[in-house]
């Protein structure tokens, strides 16, 4: 079975993701631990962490950084209905 697809993403607040899926479920995703080492740390500037968008597969920003879609989908939990 192919794994979920990212059809839309929303920013929230302290680094995490309201990523919405093509099966229907809305997940929200921590973004913290992959911030670190050079490839990820640009994520740490507000303005450009907020530039997130999908690419019909899984999330990234504009210099390339992105979300393995496995990871995105597993480790991101289901919505709460307060969230």
């Amino acid at each position: 079975m192919l794994r979920p697809t990212a059809t839309n993403v929303e920013v929230l607040k302290n680094f995490h993701l309201k990523i919405f899926f093509d099966n229907g479920e809305i997940k929200i995703f921590d973004v913290t631990p992959y911030i670190k080492g050079n490839w990820y740390s640009e994520l740490n500037d507000s303005a450009y962490f907020n530039t997130v968008t999908t690419n019909g597969f899984s999330i990234e920003w504009a210099h390339g950084q992105d979300i393995c879609p496995d990871e995105l989908y597993e480790l991101s939990t289901p919505l709460q209905v307060n969230e």
